[in-house]
């Protein structure tokens, strides 16, 4: 019974977490940063997307922040990755040319200090009463998860 238990730990601290709040979802996962980083890049490739720029969010607060007087280091990495499905978002603006603001799709990876977890999360969309966006949004949310998916 003790093996047991112990496998089911193991296994269940291999898998990462999944977290959602108001406005966004994040994965949690342990590794090399810049694994991850690439196997997300890989991943949005694999599903045959095209990135179309990559910020470098840690790099620029690091930056901004001594023109600011701010010290507190926010990341120790932090990227963001833009992409658009030509499909999925086709869909969402016929739905509703409004949708414009949801494009493109982005997913950030990064890392905090005295944290060593990696997580990467995206934007969640917003609630909506019309059926066919709504529809768009959940497949929207169901590439960006299968993505993150594949990345760990």
């Amino acid at each position: 019974m003790k093996k047991l238990f112990a496998a089911c730990v193991l296994f269940c601290l291999s898998l990462p977490a999944l977290a959602a709040d108001a406005h966004s979802v994040q994965f949690k996962t342990q590794g090399d940063f810049q694994y991850i980083r690439d196997s997300l890049e890989s991943a949005i490739e694999g599903k045959g997307l095209k990135i179309n720029h990559t910020n470098l969010i840690a790099g620029m607060l690091e930056r901004t922040g001594k023109d600011l007087g701010a010290t507190k280091q926010v990341f120790t990495h932090g990227e963001q990755f833009e992409f658009c499905s030509a499909a999925l978002s086709r869909t969402m603006m016929e739905a509703d040319p409004h949708a414009i603001s949801m494009c493109p799709y982005i997913i950030s990876v990064y890392a905090m200090p005295g944290d060593p977890a990696i997580y990467l999360s995206y934007r969640k969309p917003g609630p909506t009463e019309n059926p066919a966006l709504q529809k768009a949004f959940d497949d929207i949310e169901k590439l960006l998860t299968e993505i993150i998916q594949d990345a760990l």
